[in-house]
C-alpha cells in the first residue's frame, strides 16, 4: 500500500510519519516538495505522480486571527485544496484522510456536540475548514474527516510551553476561563489515524466524519494551572504563585477572530465504530510535559 502524506513537518504530520510508516510505503511531503496546498497545479501533479491508495492531508492554514484578513489564502489551503485532493482521491479510488476543527461550530451551550450537530462557524478560519469538509463530502470519495480541538505536541510551540515560559518570568498570569475543550495530543491523533485507516480500508462503510479528541474537558485557565503546578512539582523554577494564575473571561482578551466558548466534542461515534478508547486529556499533557521539562 502506498500512502501520500501532506504536511509532514507540522505537529500532526510529524507524528503521522511515525504512526503510518508500518502500514505501507509512505511518501511524506512538505510544501517545498510538491505538497504546497496553495499551488493547485503542483498539488494535483504530486498526487498523480504518487498514485497512492491513501492520501493523508495534515496540512492546513491554522493562523486563526490572521485568516480574518488573509481570507483568500485561508480558503485556498483549507477549502480549495481539500476539494482538489478529494477529486483526485475519487479518480484514484483512494481513501482521503483530512483533519478539521471544533471551530466549525458556534460554541453555544454547554453540551458536547456530535457529528450531526448544526455547524455555524464564527471565524474565517472556521468557515474555511467547514467549506473543506463540505467539498470532500460532495465528491463522494471514500474519506475520514477527523474534527479535533486544542492540538499540541512536544515538538514546536504550544500553549503549555508558553505558560511555562511566562510562569518563570512573571509573578501573575491572566488566562481565559470561559472557553472549554479537550487538549488533544498530535501523537494521539496520529495513532487514531493509523487504526482508523486500517479499519476503513477493509470496511469502507466506516467512511465519514468523526470527532477525535482526548477524553474529559477543561478550560484554558485550568489547563494552565495544571501545567504550571506539574512543572513546579517536578522542580522547574516557577515564579508565579499558585493563587496568581488568574481566571478572566474571553471578553477581557479580544482577538480578531471569535473563538467558540464550548469546544466539547462527543467521541461516542468514533469509539463505537472503531472499538477504541480515548485517554483523558491529562494523560497526554503530562506525557508531553515529561518530554519538555
Amino acid at each position: 500500500m502506498k500512502i501520500l502524506l501532506l504536511g509532514k513537518n507540522g505537529q500532526v504530520g510529524w507524528e503521522l510519519q511515525r504512526a503510518l510508516a508500518p502500514l505501507g510505503e509512505l511518501i511524506a511531503l512538505d510544501r517545498h516538495q510538491g505538497g504546497d496546498l496553495a499551488d493547485s497545479a503542483g498539488l494535483i501533479a504530486a498526487v498523480r505522480a504518487a498514485a497512492p491508495q491513501v492520501i493523508v492531508n495534515a496540512a492546513a492554514y491554522t493562523t486563526v486571527d490572521k485568516a480574518e484578513t488573509d481570507q483568500d489564502l485561508a480558503r485556498q489551503i483549507n477549502a480549495t485544496a481539500p476539494s482538489l485532493l478529494a477529486a483526485e482521491a475519487k479518480a484514484l479510488g483512494a481513501l482521503l484522510i483530512h483533519y478539521s476543527t471544533d471551530y466549525v461550530f458556534d460554541g453555544s451551550g454547554d453540551q458536547a456536540r456530535d457529528e450531526n450537530a448544526a455547524t455555524a462557524p464564527l471565524s474565517v478560519y472556521g468557515a474555511s475548514k467547514l467549506a473543506g469538509e463540505d467539498a470532500i463530502r460532495a465528491t463522494g470519495c471514500e474519506h475520514l474527516i477527523l474534527r479535533t480541538s486544542w492540538v499540541y505536541a512536544a515538538r514546536g510551540g504550544n500553549f503549555a510551553k508558553t505558560m511555562l515560559r511566562l510562569a518563570t518570568e512573571r509573578e501573575h498570569l491572566k488566562v481565559i476561563a470561559d472557553q472549554i475543550g479537550a487538549p488533544t495530543g498530535a501523537d494521539l491523533l496520529a495513532d487514531l489515524t493509523a487504526h482508523m485507516l486500517r479499519a476503513t480500508l477493509t470496511q469502507p462503510s466506516l467512511s465519514g466524519t468523526y470527532h477525535a479528541v482526548a477524553a474529559g474537558e477543561t478550560s484554558w485557565h485550568a489547563y494552565a494551572k495544571h501545567v504550571i503546578e506539574f512543572a513546579r512539582l517536578h522542580g522547574k523554577p516557577i515564579k508565579v504563585a499558585a493563587d496568581q494564575v488568574l481566571a478572566i473571561p474571553s471578553s477581557d482578551y479580544p482577538t480578531p477572530a471569535r473563538r467558540p466558548l464550548n469546544s466539547r466534542l462527543s467521541t461516542e461515534k468514533l469509539q463505537h465504530a472503531f472499538g477504541l478508547c480515548l485517554p483523558h486529556w491529562q494523560v497526554g499533557v503530562e506525557r508531553m510535559l515529561y518530554e519538555i521539562l
